[in-house]
């Protein structure tokens, strides 16, 4: 199925060209207002990618998602006293 995806977020001198860059990807989101695109891709070609669409006249600046790099498992969380009794009292 799909393998390991990275996002890019894309910034436009305008939004004319948007439709050009789902040849490198799944294109996400578009901002019409802050003129970026969210550009899903493959984890593995992402630094050719990114020189490819950098290269371009209508891209201002291209910055790779750190999302896959965070850390999403959190330790010593303490759950709420009240929101576990509410748990247990079927509230």
């Amino acid at each position: 199925m799909l393998g390991q995806r990275q996002g890019i977020i894309i910034w436009l001198h305008s939004l004319k060209q948007a439709k050009m860059l789902r040849k490198f990807g799944n294109v996400h989101y578009v901002s019409k207002r802050l003129k970026y695109v969210v550009l899903y891709c493959d984890q593995k070609d992402i630094d050719g990618i990114m020189e490819k669409i950098n290269s371009y006249s209508f891209v201002k600046k291209v910055e790779p998602s750190l999302k896959p790099f965070l850390k999403i498992e959190y330790e010593n969380s303490k759950p709420d006293k009240a929101k576990e009794y509410d748990y247990k009292m079927g509230i």
